[in-house]
């Protein structure tokens, strides 16, 4: 009964749109006050050791490096590159759109800093060249979802830390997940626009198709310093991200795309989203300490257990229950109270640790686009003066891809395990 009252006050602050921080710490307290047992010192105890770990401090380095890459301009020179390189195509803004959310996301690793980059510079130049306003909306919108699957995915660096396992690895099981996304968007631009001969950007050669790439070059460093730093054994994460930073920081000098005004936005909007991000940790490791001292993973294995014995079947009502969670939980409080409860159950059904994270990841970012919560659907809605309905309704034809992506992810473990196995 406990459990289950501290689960419905979660729920129903949630829906009254307290901020998910504040709506997972006060249940927790007034269970902490409540039991004579526990002292308020214990909170203060657990809701310390949730951020108390190196690897965290990863979470504001790579949005540190995401901040810089956003205000530095790199976006837009990968936008130029990008069309140099697909300007002649039919439909090219589209594929445009999506391999520029694909070479940012090497340097961002969370949706909401695509969506506002990708927002800016993309929806414009796709409504100016004549591209229906719901198709423009609802593959930026979409196509964000790659950043936060890709490395440095920070949800991948929460849920490793979470989980115990490897950052590395996680990293490395992203990238198949990632381009199958961007496979199946690009195949959604050349059937809604194989008839548009109009969607065809002037022809660019020489000189002029090849300084763009070669000037958005420089920006993939950050994914060289992240991914080889970690699997060669020469950085920790948390290194290559301060690394990453420094990168990131002398590129942006030498683009000379940063002044003193932009330094110092750069910084306030990092410790503004690192600090929401981390009092999330803090919360939700008080509430994780609670559902663990009620049993809760032991509760929900057992009932699982009683419906079903069947892996095709766990699988199932496992992403039933994350898309649910993910529509109406932020992601990073989603995966700390979900992933200590889960993975055991995922262990005896036989799930590979990296796809369970894969699937875990995936589904709770399909709730960035899925109201209420949906932050990515406002982000966008703040960036392109559409409405939040707007972006909504340009999203929702863009759900059946997403979800049959989802689909490959969960049943084809393949494609989250193939690659790690690889480089282990």
């Amino acid at each position: 009964m406990t459990l289950f009252l501290m689960i419905a006050a979660v729920l129903i602050l949630l829906l009254l749109r307290v901020p998910a921080a504040i709506a997972l710490l006060v249940p927790s307290l007034v269970y902490i006050l409540v039991d004579p047992t526990v002292g308020l010192d214990t909170a203060a105890q657990q809701t310390i050791s949730g951020v108390n770990t190196f690897p965290l401090l990863a979470v504001p380095l790579f949005i540190l490096m995401g901040n810089i890459a956003n205000v530095s301009g790199i976006s837009d020179r990968l936008f130029d590159a990008a069309s140099a390189l697909f300007g002649r195509v039919r439909g090219s803004l589209g594929y445009v759109n999506v391999s520029t959310s694909f070479g940012f996301a090497w340097m961002s690793g969370a949706a909401i800093s695509d969506a506002a980059a990708m927002g800016r510079v993309q929806v414009p130049a796709m409504l100016k060249r004549g591209y229906p306003d719901g198709f423009t909306l609802g593959l930026t919108a979409s196509s964000s979802l790659v950043a936060p699957i890709l490395p440095p995915s920070i949800p991948a660096i929460i849920y490793a830390v979470t989980a115990g396992v490897s950052i590395g690895a996680l990293f490395v099981a992203g990238i198949v997940p990632a381009l199958l996304l961007v496979t199946a968007l690009c195949l959604v631009v050349y059937f809604k626009t194989r008839k548009r001969e109009d969607l065809r950007m002037e022809k660019v050669t020489g000189r002029d198709r090849w300084v763009p790439v070669l000037s958005a070059l420089p920006g993939f460093g950050a994914a060289v310093v992240v991914l080889g730093g970690i699997l060669g054994g020469i950085f920790t994460p948390t290194e290559a991200a301060a690394v990453a930073v420094l990168y990131m920081l002398v590129l942006s000098m030498c683009y000379r795309s940063m002044g003193v005004a932009n330094i110092k936005r750069v910084m306030l909007n990092t410790v503004e989203t690192g600090g929401a991000v981390l009092f999330i940790v803090c919360a939700a490791a008080l509430f994780g300490w609670v559902l663990a001292r009620e049993q809760a993973p032991q509760v929900l294995t057992q009932l699982i257990f009683e419906i079903t014995t069947n892996p095709i079947v766990f699988l199932i009502l496992l992403n039933i229950v994350l898309l649910i969670v993910g529509a109406v939980l932020e992601p990073t409080a989603a995966i700390l109270i979900l992933v200590p409860v889960l993975a055991p159950v995922g262990e005896m059904f036989g799930l590979d640790p990296l796809h369970m994270a894969m699937i875990v990841i995936f589904n709770l970012m399909l709730g960035l686009l899925t109201p209420p919560v949906g932050l990515v659907l406002y982000v966008f809605s703040s960036v392109t003066d559409f409405s939040v309905t707007q972006v909504i309704r340009g999203v929702a034809p863009f759900y059946g891809v997403l979800l049959f992506v989802l689909f490959l992810i969960t049943f084809f473990p393949f494609f989250s395990t193939w690659l790690p196995s690889l480089v282990a």
